[in-house]
C-alpha cells in the first residue's frame, strides 16, 4: 500500500516535467528532477546502462552525466541558448532506453561522450527554470537527486539482472517515444 501511495505523489506531475520554479532551494533542486516523468526516465536508463557495462562505466558514466548537466544548468543559467533542449531530452530517454534494451556495448569513452550531450540538455533545462537567486542549494539539490536515480538505476539492473534490465530499457524507451507523441 505505501509503494501504491509513493507512486501516486507523482502521477499529477509526471507531464509537469520543466514547469517554473519560485524557489533556490535545495529541495527545490532536489524535486525538480523527481518531479519530471522524463529526467526519472532518463537518469534511470543512465544507472542502467552503467550496470550493463560493468567496470568503470559504474562511476563513470554517472559522473559524467552530472558534471555535464551541471555545466548545461550554468549555460542555462547564464541564459545561453540551446535550440532543441526539450527534444534532446526526449531523445535522451529513446535512445538510453534502446542501448540498455540492446545490451549495447560501446566503448567507454563514446558512451560518456552520448551521456555528457544528453547530460548538458537536461541541465540546460535545470538551469534555465531554475530560480534567480539561490541556484548553488538549487543545484547542488538537482545533482544529488539525479545521481540518487543513477544509483537507483544501477541497482535495478544489478539486482534484476539483463534480461529484466534489458526490458525495463525497452519500458523506458516506449515510455520515451510516448512522451514524443503526447508532447
Amino acid at each position: 500500500m505505501k509503494k501504491i501511495a509513493l507512486a501516486l505523489m507523482f502521477v499529477p506531475t509526471a507531464a509537469l516535467a520543466h514547469t517554473g520554479h519560485d524557489t533556490g532551494s535545495l529541495m527545490a533542486g532536489i524535486g525538480h528532477p523527481l518531479g519530471g516523468f522524463d529526467h526519472v526516465l532518463a537518469m534511470v536508463a543512465v544507472g542502467l546502462w552503467a550496470a550493463q557495462a560493468g567496470g568503470r562505466a559504474l562511476w563513470a558514466a554517472p559522473l559524467t552525466f552530472v558534471g555535464a548537466m551541471l555545466a548545461g544548468g550554468a549555460l542555462g543559467m547564464a541564459g545561453l541558448p540551446f535550440a532543441g533542449v526539450e527534444p534532446m531530452i526526449l531523445a535522451s530517454i529513446v535512445v538510453i532506453g534502446l542501448a540498455v534494451a540492446a545490451a549495447a556495448r560501446l566503448p567507454l569513452g563514446a558512451a560518456l561522450a552520448v551521456l555528457a550531450a544528453f547530460g548538458m540538455a537536461h541541465g540546460h533545462a535545470h538551469g534555465a527554470e531554475g530560480p534567480g537567486a539561490g541556484l548553488a542549494l538549487y543545484a547542488v539539490g538537482f545533482a544529488l537527486a539525479t545521481a540518487a536515480l543513477h544509483g537507483a538505476g544501477i541497482g535495478l539492473g544489478l539486482v534484476t539482472g539483463t534480461l529484466a534490465g534489458r526490458a525495463l530499457g525497452a519500458a523506458a524507451a516506449a515510455a520515451g517515444v510516448a512522451l514524443a507523441v503526447a508532447g
